[in-house]
């Protein structure tokens, strides 16, 4: 095994939520500073892994570090990124390359090899830790997201890794690194018996999803693409009223006094009618009063039936 040694005011809201956008290939609302209000996202900073038993690296262990326990920095440009994690007495840190000539940006880096000696078109990989690190690494990894800012530099990253020393059957080691990150995915569980969502489970990510937030009246329209299906959430709160974060609404397909709407719809299949509730769970303004970052859980039932789409929302929040 090879023993590798170390080579060490936010931005307004929706200047993140628009940058973000940009590189990850996404729409958003118009432009504006988003003002403070009551569950606004917070970026997250943070690295956990897991090891199998007989990893070199991991040791078979697991842990998760955060700001408030550890120095968490990222280096480097969308061609070649170090992500690094230090404490008093633990070091970590996790190299994620393009192939030669390319840049990192949203998608599933699979077949990647150590990274400062990658050959041909193969991605780079290498996680290493407390001295301990592959000759040869055999893996794959994911990117959510990715900024850079105006020099190149990347300042937010979203990223999972599985890597394997020595060769591809080896013990893995398992990784999730966030930089500045907001939350951005889509989920969902469907009954046996929902039309909707056909009995089936799925999970929306950057890596492998495009996600977009407009509004709809005065509520949102959320849209998903990826992994063969596509999604439409169209939201709405109560006549005469705004959406509030921390709020349970009672929904049907069309909203009206007291009562939310709720209507998702995906490839090709749609409810005549709606039954449901709809949870806020945070958003964020721009100054026009347009939500510019949302999240939310909801259950719909089509046409008074009892199966049902359970839904995950996070668009920046």
């Amino acid at each position: 095994m090879t023993v590798h040694r170390r080579a060490g005011s936010l931005r307004s809201l929706l200047g993140a939520l628009l940058s973000l956008a940009v590189a990850a290939g996404l729409g958003v609302g118009a432009a504006g500073a988003a003002s403070a209000a009551t569950g606004t996202p917070v970026a997250v900073t943070k690295y956990s892994f897991t090891s199998q038993a007989g990893d070199y690296v991991g040791q078979g262990t697991s842990a998760a570090y955060t700001p408030s326990t550890a120095t968490v920095s990222v280096g480097g440009d969308a061609g070649y990124v170090r992500f690094r994690v230090s404490t008093a007495d633990e070091w970590w840190d996790v190299d994620l390359a393009a192939p030669k000539g390319e840049q990192l940006r949203p998608g599933i880096y699979r077949n990647a090899e150590r990274a400062p000696f990658r050959t041909g078109r193969s991605p780079g990989l290498d996680v290493s830790g407390d001295g301990r690190g592959c000759n040869e690494v055999y893996g794959q990894f994911s990117v959510n997201q990715i900024e850079t800012d105006a020099s190149g530099a990347v300042t937010v990253l979203d990223a999972t890794f599985t890597q394997h020393c020595e060769n591809a059957a080896a013990p893995a080691l398992k990784g999730v690194l966030k930089y500045r990150a907001h939350p951005l995915s889509y989920a969902y569980t469907s009954d046996a018996g929902d039309y909707i969502g056909q009995g089936a489970t799925q999970t929306h990510q950057g890596a492998t999803s495009t996600f977009s937030l407009g509004s709809y009246g005065d509520g949102v329209q959320y849209g998903v693409s990826g992994k063969r299906e596509y999604w439409t959430a169209l939201l709405t709160p109560p006549d005469g009223e705004q959406f509030v974060a921390g709020r349970t609404y009672q929904a049907q397909r069309s909203h009206g006094a007291a009562v939310a709407g709720l209507d998702v719809f995906g490839n090709g299949r749609g409810c005549n009618t709606v039954t449901g509730e709809l949870t806020v769970t945070k958003l964020a303004r721009g100054d026009d009063g347009a939500i510019k970052a949302f999240a939310a859980t909801f259950v719909q039932h089509c046409e008074g039936g009892g199966p049902a789409l359970h839904g995950t929302i996070h668009y920046y929040a």
